[in-house]
């Protein structure tokens, strides 16, 4: 082989190369496909009226994984039948901690016969019992036990415990934001993070900021878009027509397993609404 065709050689050799990494590398950044998953309280108003009905059309409008939130008077054994009916899994629940509290073995043998990968807690509790208003950093880190100490009896049953915010976990004394003390006091092997991404915008804070420093923290994410409305306050709206960009956040290098979608109000018809978060996500090819 001439030197020139040698130059030639693996010039080509090289770009080929190059090309392949760049592949492997796009492969590789690209996360694993998830899938669509919905919160159930977008559907609060529905269930009761037709519950069999309405879980049918949540999986006809795209979704195969949702996450309860309350359960309707139903027995475990008969929530998870009208689940399996309909095609759907039901990966978590949402129980605020007040009745994690009072309900401990109850809600967790609940949840253990429903077949729960994850338990969450969705609201927290004053150290007072008797305190009402505003929550305090005081009461985030008791929170931050409590959290700790039902983490432990969920791990126990074969289930993963975690903890959802809304904005009262982004008030701040002292320099220290609360939601920083709860990741920072509850212990990583008995708790996990579901973030609701819209309500960490909503409080000024930045999702994809927490995501990079503790990856490993965040299982689930709740997904929603929002916008401002005249009363000054953030109201989710369907995917891709607020202010909301979820694609960063979802393909971000962290340890999701899971996300629902949750839209909380509606300005057309239910189900169309959701037909149209799920076709948004796909798209993504999330």
């Amino acid at each position: 082989m001439s030197n020139t065709s040698r130059r030639t050689f693996l010039k080509a050799t090289a770009a080929v190369a190059a090309a392949t990494c760049a592949g492997a590398a796009r492969l590789a950044a690209k996360p694993l496909a998830l899938p669509i998953g919905l919160q159930l309280y977008s559907v609060r108003d529905l269930l009761p009226k037709d519950f069999a009905g309405t879980l049918a059309k949540v999986r006809a409008a795209g979704y195969t994984e949702v996450e309860a939130a309350g359960y309707y008077k139903k027995s475990a054994a008969e929530f998870r039948q009208s689940m399996d009916t309909a095609g759907l899994r039901c990966v978590s629940t949402h129980h605020s901690m007040a009745d994690l509290k009072g309900k401990t073995a109850e809600l967790i043998d609940y949840g253990h016969r429903l077949g729960l990968d994850y338990m969450i807690c969705s609201y927290p509790l004053h150290r007072d019992a008797k305190a009402s208003g505003p929550f305090t950093l005081d009461d985030f880190r008791y929170m931050a036990d409590e959290l700790n100490k039902v983490g432990e009896k969920v791990k126990a049953a074969g289930m993963i415990f975690g903890y959802h915010n809304h904005t009262p976990e982004f008030g701040i004394e002292g320099g220290i934001v609360y939601y920083d003390e709860l990741l920072r006091l509850t212990d990583p092997r008995l708790v996990v993070f579901e973030m609701d991404c819209g309500w960490v915008k909503a409080s000024g804070q930045d999702p994809l900021a927490y995501l990079a420093k503790s990856p490993e923290r965040f299982h689930l994410l709740h997904i929603k878009d929002m916008v401002k409305g005249p009363d000054g306050k953030e109201h989710s709206v369907v995917m891709g027509t607020g202010g909301m960009d979820v694609a960063p956040i979802v393909r971000a290098d962290a340890g999701l397993k899971h996300y629902f979608i949750e839209q909380e109000d509606f300005e057309m018809d239910v189900m169309e609404a959701l037909r149209r978060d799920a076709d948004y996500m796909r798209k993504m090819d999330i």
